[in-house]
Protein backbone atom coordinates (compact mmCIF):
# COMPACT_ATOMS: atom_id res chain seq x y z
CA UNK A 1 0.00 0.00 0.00
CA UNK A 2 1.53 3.20 -0.96
CA UNK A 3 1.12 6.39 1.05
CA UNK A 4 -2.70 7.85 0.54
CA UNK A 5 -2.77 11.10 -0.15
CA UNK A 6 -5.47 12.09 2.24
CA UNK A 7 -7.29 15.82 3.03
CA UNK A 8 -9.89 14.98 5.19
CA UNK A 9 -13.26 17.91 5.16
CA UNK A 10 -13.37 17.62 9.01
CA UNK A 11 -10.86 19.14 11.68
CA UNK A 12 -8.34 16.19 12.84
CA UNK A 13 -5.40 15.71 14.86
CA UNK A 14 -2.20 13.39 15.19
CA UNK A 15 -2.05 11.72 18.56
CA UNK A 16 0.04 8.66 19.16
CA UNK A 17 -1.14 5.74 21.17
CA UNK A 18 1.17 2.56 21.82
CA UNK A 19 3.35 2.40 19.09
CA UNK A 20 0.38 4.09 16.95
CA UNK A 21 0.97 7.32 15.08
CA UNK A 22 -2.55 8.38 13.64
CA UNK A 23 -4.92 11.05 12.54
CA UNK A 24 -7.92 11.00 14.43
CA UNK A 25 -11.33 13.81 14.31
CA UNK A 26 -10.22 16.65 16.71
CA UNK A 27 -13.07 16.15 19.53
CA UNK A 28 -13.15 19.93 20.31
CA UNK A 29 -14.88 20.76 17.50
CA UNK A 30 -17.19 18.61 18.17
CA UNK A 31 -18.47 19.48 21.14
CA UNK A 32 -20.85 22.39 21.16
CA UNK A 33 -22.99 21.85 24.33
CA UNK A 34 -22.15 20.15 27.65
CA UNK A 35 -24.49 17.28 26.82
CA UNK A 36 -22.51 16.38 23.14
CA UNK A 37 -20.68 13.46 22.82
CA UNK A 38 -17.82 14.49 20.50
CA UNK A 39 -17.01 10.41 19.59
CA UNK A 40 -20.14 10.03 17.79
CA UNK A 41 -20.40 13.46 16.72
CA UNK A 42 -17.51 13.14 14.61
CA UNK A 43 -17.40 11.94 11.62
CA UNK A 44 -15.19 8.86 12.01
CA UNK A 45 -15.47 7.55 15.36
CA UNK A 46 -12.40 7.90 17.81
CA UNK A 47 -12.80 7.82 21.60
CA UNK A 48 -9.68 8.05 23.71
CA UNK A 49 -11.13 7.07 26.56
CA UNK A 50 -11.04 3.55 25.00
CA UNK A 51 -7.20 3.64 25.68
CA UNK A 52 -7.59 0.75 28.31
CA UNK A 53 -9.62 -1.49 26.46
CA UNK A 54 -6.82 -1.37 23.30
CA UNK A 55 -4.31 -2.00 25.80
CA UNK A 56 -6.04 -4.79 27.37
CA UNK A 57 -6.76 -6.42 23.61
CA UNK A 58 -2.98 -6.15 22.57
CA UNK A 59 -2.04 -7.91 26.24
CA UNK A 60 -5.00 -10.63 25.39
CA UNK A 61 -4.06 -11.34 21.48
CA UNK A 62 -0.66 -11.77 22.25
CA UNK A 63 -1.67 -14.21 25.43
CA UNK A 64 -3.33 -16.37 22.92
CA UNK A 65 -0.32 -16.09 20.49
CA UNK A 66 1.76 -17.32 22.89
CA UNK A 67 -1.07 -20.81 23.28
CA UNK A 68 -0.80 -21.29 19.52
CA UNK A 69 1.71 -22.31 17.39
CA UNK A 70 1.21 -20.72 13.87
CA UNK A 71 1.12 -16.68 13.05
CA UNK A 72 -2.32 -15.23 13.62
CA UNK A 73 -4.39 -13.29 11.17
CA UNK A 74 -6.94 -10.81 12.86
CA UNK A 75 -9.87 -9.41 11.55
CA UNK A 76 -11.14 -6.00 13.08
CA UNK A 77 -14.61 -4.90 10.75
CA UNK A 78 -15.36 -1.56 12.61
CA UNK A 79 -11.94 -0.13 12.71
CA UNK A 80 -12.91 3.91 12.27
CA UNK A 81 -9.71 5.49 12.48
CA UNK A 82 -7.84 2.36 12.45
CA UNK A 83 -6.33 2.85 15.67
CA UNK A 84 -7.15 -0.26 17.01
CA UNK A 85 -6.00 -2.82 14.47
CA UNK A 86 -2.78 -0.53 13.73
CA UNK A 87 -1.87 -1.38 17.02
CA UNK A 88 -2.59 -4.88 16.51
CA UNK A 89 -0.13 -5.12 13.84
CA UNK A 90 2.75 -2.34 15.65
CA UNK A 91 2.96 -4.37 18.59
CA UNK A 92 1.84 -8.13 18.94
CA UNK A 93 4.54 -10.27 17.87
CA UNK A 94 3.81 -13.29 15.70
CA UNK A 95 1.28 -11.58 13.85
CA UNK A 96 0.48 -12.59 9.84
CA UNK A 97 -1.72 -10.40 8.80
CA UNK A 98 -4.70 -7.76 10.18
CA UNK A 99 -7.82 -7.25 7.91
CA UNK A 100 -9.42 -4.02 9.12
CA UNK A 101 -12.87 -2.24 7.40
CA UNK A 102 -15.35 0.12 7.93
CA UNK A 103 -18.79 0.63 5.82
CA UNK A 104 -17.94 4.68 6.42
CA UNK A 105 -15.99 6.08 3.11
CA UNK A 106 -14.27 9.01 5.19
CA UNK A 107 -13.27 6.03 7.65
CA UNK A 108 -11.50 3.63 5.16
CA UNK A 109 -9.82 6.58 3.72
CA UNK A 110 -8.13 7.63 7.29
CA UNK A 111 -7.25 3.84 7.84
CA UNK A 112 -5.55 3.23 4.49
CA UNK A 113 -3.56 6.76 5.92
CA UNK A 114 -2.69 5.96 9.37
CA UNK A 115 -1.86 2.32 8.31
CA UNK A 116 0.29 4.15 5.48
CA UNK A 117 1.36 6.87 8.09
CA UNK A 118 2.76 3.52 10.20
CA UNK A 119 4.41 1.92 7.61
CA UNK A 120 2.58 -1.21 7.80
CA UNK A 121 1.33 -1.79 4.59
CA UNK A 122 3.10 -5.25 4.25
CA UNK A 123 0.61 -6.07 7.72
CA UNK A 124 -2.50 -4.39 7.18
CA UNK A 125 -5.12 -4.73 4.41
CA UNK A 126 -8.29 -2.10 4.72
CA UNK A 127 -11.84 -2.71 2.98
CA UNK A 128 -14.59 -0.50 2.72
CA UNK A 129 -17.18 -3.07 3.03
CA UNK A 130 -19.94 -3.70 5.80
CA UNK A 131 -18.99 -5.59 8.70
CA UNK A 132 -21.01 -8.60 8.40
CA UNK A 133 -20.41 -8.88 4.84
CA UNK A 134 -16.33 -8.35 5.11
CA UNK A 135 -16.58 -11.13 8.31
CA UNK A 136 -18.58 -13.89 5.53
CA UNK A 137 -16.70 -13.49 2.86
CA UNK A 138 -13.91 -15.14 5.38
CA UNK A 139 -16.06 -17.65 6.70
CA UNK A 140 -14.90 -20.95 4.59
CA UNK A 141 -12.38 -22.92 6.30
CA UNK A 142 -9.14 -21.63 4.75
CA UNK A 143 -9.93 -18.00 5.03
CA UNK A 144 -10.81 -17.98 8.41
CA UNK A 145 -9.32 -16.11 10.87
CA UNK A 146 -7.33 -16.50 14.62
CA UNK A 147 -8.99 -13.32 16.17
CA UNK A 148 -11.95 -10.97 15.50
CA UNK A 149 -12.25 -8.15 17.66
CA UNK A 150 -15.72 -6.48 17.82
CA UNK A 151 -15.58 -2.80 18.94
CA UNK A 152 -19.10 -1.61 18.10
CA UNK A 153 -20.76 2.10 19.35
CA UNK A 154 -23.65 0.40 21.22
CA UNK A 155 -24.71 -3.29 21.04
CA UNK A 156 -22.30 -5.98 19.29
CA UNK A 157 -24.71 -8.49 18.81
CA UNK A 158 -25.94 -7.80 15.11
CA UNK A 159 -22.58 -8.91 14.17
CA UNK A 160 -21.73 -12.15 16.83
CA UNK A 161 -23.42 -15.06 14.05
CA UNK A 162 -20.92 -13.13 11.29
CA UNK A 163 -17.75 -13.27 13.67
CA UNK A 164 -17.80 -16.49 15.02
CA UNK A 165 -18.49 -18.12 11.31
CA UNK A 166 -15.23 -16.38 10.97
CA UNK A 167 -13.30 -17.81 13.63
CA UNK A 168 -11.51 -20.86 13.25
CA UNK A 169 -11.59 -23.28 15.90
CA UNK A 170 -9.51 -22.44 18.64
CA UNK A 171 -10.13 -18.70 17.83
CA UNK A 172 -10.51 -15.68 19.83
CA UNK A 173 -13.36 -13.59 19.69
CA UNK A 174 -13.49 -10.26 21.82
CA UNK A 175 -16.84 -8.39 22.22
CA UNK A 176 -17.22 -4.52 23.61
CA UNK A 177 -20.76 -3.55 24.68
CA UNK A 178 -21.71 0.42 25.02
CA UNK A 179 -25.33 0.03 25.56
CA UNK A 180 -24.80 -0.47 29.71
CA UNK A 181 -28.65 1.28 30.25
CA UNK A 182 -30.26 -1.59 29.19
CA UNK A 183 -27.62 -4.29 30.25
CA UNK A 184 -27.80 -3.12 33.71
CA UNK A 185 -31.73 -2.98 34.06
CA UNK A 186 -32.68 0.40 32.97
CA UNK A 187 -34.28 -0.82 29.93
CA UNK A 188 -34.96 -4.67 30.58
CA UNK A 189 -37.03 -4.86 27.26
CA UNK A 190 -34.11 -3.67 24.87
CA UNK A 191 -31.57 -6.16 26.93
CA UNK A 192 -34.08 -8.97 26.40
CA UNK A 193 -34.76 -8.09 22.62
CA UNK A 194 -31.11 -8.09 21.93
CA UNK A 195 -29.05 -10.49 24.19
CA UNK A 196 -32.43 -13.09 24.79
CA UNK A 197 -31.73 -12.71 28.91
CA UNK A 198 -33.57 -10.20 31.53
CA UNK A 199 -31.18 -7.63 33.24
CA UNK A 200 -30.75 -7.10 36.92
CA UNK A 201 -30.47 -3.62 38.04
CA UNK A 202 -28.57 -4.81 41.49
CA UNK A 203 -25.67 -3.11 42.20
CA UNK A 204 -23.55 -6.33 40.59
CA UNK A 205 -25.10 -5.18 37.55
CA UNK A 206 -21.57 -4.86 36.10
CA UNK A 207 -20.86 -8.33 35.97
CA UNK A 208 -24.82 -9.92 35.12
CA UNK A 209 -23.95 -6.94 32.04
CA UNK A 210 -20.54 -9.21 31.28
CA UNK A 211 -22.48 -12.44 31.78
CA UNK A 212 -25.10 -11.65 29.55
CA UNK A 213 -22.97 -10.52 26.98
CA UNK A 214 -20.97 -13.80 27.62
CA UNK A 215 -24.51 -15.32 27.30
CA UNK A 216 -25.21 -14.02 23.82
CA UNK A 217 -21.55 -15.37 22.30
CA UNK A 218 -22.39 -19.00 23.61
CA UNK A 219 -26.06 -18.52 22.41
CA UNK A 220 -24.35 -17.23 18.65
CA UNK A 221 -21.79 -19.96 18.68
CA UNK A 222 -24.26 -22.55 19.64
CA UNK A 223 -25.85 -22.32 16.14
CA UNK A 224 -23.34 -23.32 14.30
CA UNK A 225 -22.54 -25.86 16.92
CA UNK A 226 -19.40 -24.12 18.57
CA UNK A 227 -18.11 -23.60 22.09
CA UNK A 228 -17.27 -20.65 23.85
CA UNK A 229 -14.72 -20.68 27.04
CA UNK A 230 -14.63 -17.32 28.60
CA UNK A 231 -10.89 -16.57 29.09
CA UNK A 232 -11.06 -12.73 30.50
CA UNK A 233 -13.76 -9.93 30.95
CA UNK A 234 -13.87 -6.72 32.75
CA UNK A 235 -16.15 -3.54 33.57
CA UNK A 236 -14.64 -0.11 32.86
CA UNK A 237 -16.17 3.52 32.34
CA UNK A 238 -19.06 2.89 29.73
CA UNK A 239 -18.65 -0.14 28.82
CA UNK A 240 -17.91 -4.24 29.16
CA UNK A 241 -15.64 -6.33 27.51
CA UNK A 242 -15.88 -10.08 27.31
CA UNK A 243 -12.61 -12.39 25.68
CA UNK A 244 -13.72 -15.97 24.59
CA UNK A 245 -12.25 -19.23 22.93
CA UNK A 246 -14.35 -20.74 20.17
CA UNK A 247 -14.02 -24.24 19.83
CA UNK A 248 -15.27 -25.84 16.94
CA UNK A 249 -18.11 -29.34 17.52
CA UNK A 250 -21.97 -29.96 18.62
CA UNK A 251 -20.26 -31.68 21.93
CA UNK A 252 -18.20 -28.36 22.41
CA UNK A 253 -21.43 -26.42 21.89
CA UNK A 254 -23.32 -28.66 24.45
CA UNK A 255 -20.95 -28.07 26.79
CA UNK A 256 -20.81 -24.63 26.53
CA UNK A 257 -24.35 -23.95 26.99
CA UNK A 258 -24.46 -25.83 30.37
CA UNK A 259 -22.80 -22.89 31.77
CA UNK A 260 -26.10 -20.89 30.94
CA UNK A 261 -28.85 -20.32 33.68
CA UNK A 262 -30.23 -17.67 35.90
CA UNK A 263 -29.70 -15.75 38.94
CA UNK A 264 -32.33 -14.72 41.93
CA UNK A 265 -31.97 -11.54 44.00
CA UNK A 266 -34.12 -10.35 46.67
CA UNK A 267 -34.53 -6.56 46.80
CA UNK A 268 -35.47 -6.49 50.08
CA UNK A 269 -32.47 -8.25 51.92
CA UNK A 270 -29.83 -8.46 49.23
CA UNK A 271 -29.50 -12.08 49.02
CA UNK A 272 -28.73 -13.66 45.63
CA UNK A 273 -28.31 -17.37 44.02
CA UNK A 274 -27.63 -18.70 41.06
CA UNK A 275 -29.08 -21.76 39.02
CA UNK A 276 -27.51 -23.94 36.04
CA UNK A 277 -29.45 -24.65 33.42
CA UNK A 278 -31.17 -23.51 30.19
CA UNK A 279 -34.14 -25.43 31.86
CA UNK A 280 -33.89 -25.55 35.35
CA UNK A 281 -36.70 -28.11 36.46
CA UNK A 282 -38.04 -25.73 39.54
CA UNK A 283 -36.98 -22.25 40.12
CA UNK A 284 -38.16 -21.25 43.77
CA UNK A 285 -39.17 -17.57 43.66
CA UNK A 286 -39.13 -17.18 47.76
CA UNK A 287 -36.01 -15.37 49.46
CA UNK A 288 -34.66 -18.20 51.49
CA UNK A 289 -33.59 -15.26 54.28
CA UNK A 290 -36.45 -13.44 54.25
CA UNK A 291 -39.44 -15.18 52.74
CA UNK A 292 -39.78 -12.08 49.76
CA UNK A 293 -40.35 -12.60 46.05
CA UNK A 294 -37.49 -13.13 44.51
CA UNK A 295 -36.84 -11.46 41.30
CA UNK A 296 -35.21 -13.22 38.05
CA UNK A 297 -32.53 -12.78 35.90
CA UNK A 298 -31.12 -14.87 32.88
CA UNK A 299 -30.30 -17.24 31.13
CA UNK A 300 -27.07 -15.33 31.19
CA UNK A 301 -23.89 -17.33 30.96
CA UNK A 302 -23.33 -18.03 34.70
CA UNK A 303 -20.03 -20.11 34.34
CA UNK A 304 -16.10 -18.91 34.79
CA UNK A 305 -15.48 -15.39 33.25
CA UNK A 306 -11.24 -15.57 34.20
CA UNK A 307 -8.77 -17.99 33.09
CA UNK A 308 -5.97 -17.93 35.36
CA UNK A 309 -3.71 -19.04 33.10
CA UNK A 310 -4.59 -16.66 30.29
CA UNK A 311 -4.43 -14.12 32.84
CA UNK A 312 -1.34 -14.38 33.98
CA UNK A 313 0.18 -14.66 30.21
CA UNK A 314 -1.31 -10.87 29.98
CA UNK A 315 0.11 -9.91 33.31
CA UNK A 316 3.51 -11.05 32.27
CA UNK A 317 3.41 -9.07 29.36
CA UNK A 318 2.45 -5.63 30.76
CA UNK A 319 5.63 -4.07 32.27
CA UNK A 320 7.82 -4.48 29.19
CA UNK A 321 5.30 -2.58 27.06
CA UNK A 322 5.60 0.64 29.38
CA UNK A 323 1.89 1.17 28.92
CA UNK A 324 0.87 4.56 30.10
CA UNK A 325 -2.14 2.70 32.45
CA UNK A 326 0.12 -0.39 32.95
CA UNK A 327 -0.61 -0.43 36.85
CA UNK A 328 -4.18 0.09 36.71
CA UNK A 329 -4.08 -3.11 34.18
CA UNK A 330 -1.84 -4.93 36.27
CA UNK A 331 -4.03 -4.47 39.36
CA UNK A 332 -7.48 -5.53 36.89
CA UNK A 333 -5.54 -8.71 36.14
CA UNK A 334 -4.36 -9.56 39.65
CA UNK A 335 -7.84 -9.08 40.47
CA UNK A 336 -9.59 -11.32 37.21
CA UNK A 337 -6.96 -14.24 38.81
CA UNK A 338 -7.84 -13.74 42.14
CA UNK A 339 -11.59 -14.03 41.37
CA UNK A 340 -11.39 -16.85 39.06
CA UNK A 341 -13.06 -19.50 41.07
CA UNK A 342 -14.99 -16.79 43.24
CA UNK A 343 -19.19 -17.02 43.43
CA UNK A 344 -21.29 -15.31 40.75
CA UNK A 345 -21.85 -11.67 42.17
CA UNK A 346 -20.65 -9.46 44.76
CA UNK A 347 -21.53 -7.53 47.82
CA UNK A 348 -21.21 -3.88 47.65
CA UNK A 349 -20.58 -3.18 51.32
CA UNK A 350 -21.78 0.95 51.25
CA UNK A 351 -25.09 -0.28 49.79
CA UNK A 352 -25.08 -3.13 52.55
CA UNK A 353 -24.20 -0.56 55.51
CA UNK A 354 -26.56 2.35 53.50
CA UNK A 355 -29.31 0.21 53.97
CA UNK A 356 -28.60 -0.49 57.74
CA UNK A 357 -28.24 3.23 58.35
CA UNK A 358 -24.20 2.24 59.09
CA UNK A 359 -21.19 3.80 58.70
CA UNK A 360 -18.93 2.34 56.42
CA UNK A 361 -16.08 -0.19 56.79
CA UNK A 362 -12.94 -0.59 54.56
CA UNK A 363 -13.44 -3.26 52.14
CA UNK A 364 -9.94 -4.95 53.17
CA UNK A 365 -11.36 -5.34 57.22
CA UNK A 366 -14.70 -7.23 55.94
CA UNK A 367 -12.74 -9.04 53.62
CA UNK A 368 -10.72 -10.15 56.28
CA UNK A 369 -13.34 -11.11 58.67
CA UNK A 370 -15.09 -12.85 56.06
CA UNK A 371 -12.45 -15.76 55.73
CA UNK A 372 -12.22 -15.35 60.17
CA UNK A 373 -15.29 -16.86 59.94
CA UNK A 374 -14.21 -19.51 57.60
CA UNK A 375 -15.83 -18.38 53.99
CA UNK A 376 -14.41 -17.14 51.12
CA UNK A 377 -13.85 -13.52 49.91
CA UNK A 378 -12.49 -11.46 47.87
CA UNK A 379 -11.98 -8.57 45.63
CA UNK A 380 -13.93 -7.91 42.03
CA UNK A 381 -12.76 -6.59 39.11
CA UNK A 382 -15.92 -5.27 38.60
CA UNK A 383 -16.21 -2.72 41.72
CA UNK A 384 -13.86 -1.16 43.79
CA UNK A 385 -16.48 -1.44 47.11
CA UNK A 386 -17.28 -5.36 45.64
CA UNK A 387 -16.38 -8.70 47.85
CA UNK A 388 -17.11 -12.00 46.22
CA UNK A 389 -18.26 -14.55 49.09
CA UNK A 390 -19.80 -17.65 49.53
CA UNK A 391 -21.06 -16.28 53.04
CA UNK A 392 -25.20 -15.80 53.39
CA UNK A 393 -26.10 -12.12 53.43
CA UNK A 394 -27.58 -12.25 56.65
CA UNK A 395 -24.21 -13.74 58.33
CA UNK A 396 -22.50 -10.66 55.88
CA UNK A 397 -24.93 -8.14 57.47
CA UNK A 398 -23.81 -9.46 60.83
CA UNK A 399 -19.74 -8.96 59.99
CA UNK A 400 -20.45 -5.77 58.39
CA UNK A 401 -22.26 -4.47 61.45
CA UNK A 402 -19.69 -5.61 64.13
CA UNK A 403 -16.80 -3.46 61.37
CA UNK A 404 -19.25 -0.68 61.37
CA UNK A 405 -19.65 -0.47 65.26
CA UNK A 406 -15.74 -0.32 66.02
CA UNK A 407 -15.72 2.30 62.88
CA UNK A 408 -18.20 4.34 65.01
CA UNK A 409 -16.43 3.68 68.12
CA UNK A 410 -13.43 4.85 66.57
CA UNK A 411 -11.20 1.39 66.95
CA UNK A 412 -9.15 -0.22 64.26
Amino acid sequence: MRYVDFEPDFPTETISEGKAKVVVPKLKAYKKLPCDYAPSKAPVFYNPVMELNRDLAVLALQAHKKLTDHELRICEPLTASGLRGIRFAAEVEGLEKVVMGDINERAFKLAQHNTALNKLAGKVEVKNEEANYLLSSYSAPQKRFDCVDIDPFGSPVHFLDSAVRALRDGGLLAVTATDMAPLCGVHPRACIRKYGGKPLRTEYCHELAVRLVAGSMAAAAAKHDMGVRIVFAHQAEHYVRVYGTVKHGAKNADESLQNMGYVLHCFICFHRETIEGLYPLRINDKCGECGSKLNLGGPMWVGKLFDPHFCGLMKDDVSRRKLKLGKRIEKMLDLAEGEADAPLSYFVIDKLCEAMSLPVPSVKDVAQAVEREGFEACLTIFHTRGIKSNMPVSKMKEVVSILAGRTNNGQN
